[in-house]
């Protein structure tokens, strides 16, 4: 038996529901279909179960896409603020850790719980646990699930991309892209631990251990804490530069961003009796100081070292070349990069170009955030940009 609607979203994840709220407080008569048992299963795990559901300084230079013009419009019109005023409107506290990022107080549970009475005030019908088995065009779209077919004039892709399988995340997207012949940039894993091999598998060793930094990778660059692991790189810093860094090139690692190359020289001056060793424990945990030391190669008291052999130490430290052999892939990356093209899409409605009711929203299109709350608020933006449009 089949089921009129006027839209029908693919996915009741982030995207997915704000649309489908959108949309329906404006009158339409939307269904949302969710493979999993039950909607929102991302945002319950996200922030720590605490939902990083937005940053506050949210704009365009924190998106990468094959298009960085792409995501203006739809920022612009929804913003942060926008959001952290709905957030609010329910009663639910929230605090900034960092750098602009908006966590709750309470739980993650209590964005979905919002979401969904957000849903349920534009009467939308939610249903979880529908296997897709086929998407046909024709006048409009039919959906086939393992329970009937649903009909809509309109058909909105939020199903998400490839990342964190375990909760359920797949390619679909970029099937029914494939299917319609829409273009994909390439996905691929990002904010995500990096791995090393060969020499710098020695940095395996000090796993556990985090420091400060500056990470660059591609012209990009993110002064957060780098965190070393049993397979290579992790913390924010290098989650952040992973989302540029691409395969077989180098990463570079600033371990002294408070501080100038010459500052070897000021501690020779200041201390030349000390070893090298004692002046990097001083600025560094001391496995990582140790390790340092070791792959500089400088023994003896600093008083007694070439200036020339410390400032080239100083700029080494300042400029650390790592060469990942990959990355932890989508079991680990929280976002995708790439994915749908943004050529093929309206960037104020979010609509393909090509196929009349058409949209694609959310991480299935080839706009990523940064670390830190920012692919939510794509979410947000992408989703009322389509749920307007409706």
């Amino acid at each position: 038996m089949e089921h009129g609607f006027d839209a029908i979203v693919l996915g009741a994840g982030a995207a997915g529901l704000m649309c489908a709220a959108r949309a329906g407080q404006r009158g339409r008569r939307v269904l949302v279909l969710e493979r999993a048992s039950a909607p929102g299963k991302k945002i319950l795990i996200s922030g720590g179960g605490r939902c990083n559901f937005t940053n506050i300084g949210a704009g365009p230079a924190n998106y990468l896409s094959a298009n960085p013009h792409f995501a203006k419009s739809a920022l612009a019109r929804y913003t942060a603020q926008d959001f952290l005023e709905l957030v609010e409107s329910y009663g639910i506290a929230w605090h900034e850790k960092t750098l602009g990022q908006l966590f709750c107080d309470g739980s993650a549970k209590q964005i979905v719980a919002l979401l969904l009475e957000e849903c349920a005030k534009g009467g939308v019908e939610i249903r979880c646990g529908e296997e897709i088995a086929r998407v046909e065009q024709d006048d409009g779209f039919t959906i086939t699930t393992q329970t009937g077919s649903y009909r809509a004039p309109a058909l909105v892709i939020a199903t998400g991309g490839p990342s964190i399988p375990k909760m359920g995340a797949t390619g679909f997207a970029y099937d029914l892209a494939r299917q319609f012949g829409l273009k994909l940039v390439e996905p691929r894993p990002a904010l995500v631990p990096l791995t090393l091999g060969g020499e710098e598998v020695l940095f395996r060793d000090i796993s556990g251990v985090s420091a400060p930094v500056a990470v660059s990778a591609n012209e990009a660059s993110f002064a957060e804490a780098a965190l070393f692991t049993h397979r290579g790189l992790s913390g924010p810093a290098i989650l952040q530069a992973s989302s540029y860094w691409r395969p077989g090139e180098p990463l570079f690692v600033d371990f002294l961003p408070q501080r100038d190359a010459a500052w070897l020289l000021d501690a020779k001056r200041a201390n030349p009796r000390a070893g090298l060793r004692a002046h990097l424990r001083d600025a560094f945990p001391a496995r990582l100081a140790d390790i340092l030391t070791d792959k500089l190669a400088l023994e003896g008291e600093l008083g007694n070292l070439p200036d020339k052999a410390l400032r080239a130490a100083g700029e080494r430290l300042k400029r650390w070349e790592f060469r990942p052999n990959g990355t932890e892939g989508f079991a680990k990356a929280e976002v995708t990069v790439g994915g749908i093209s943004t050529a093929e899409l309206s960037s104020k409605t979010m609509a393909a170009k090509r196929i009349p009711g058409l949209y694609t929203i959310g991480e299935a299109v080839d706009v990523t955030g940064w670390l830190g709350g920012y692919n939510f608020q794509w979410a947000w933006a992408s989703g009322v940009a389509a749920g307007d449009a409706l």
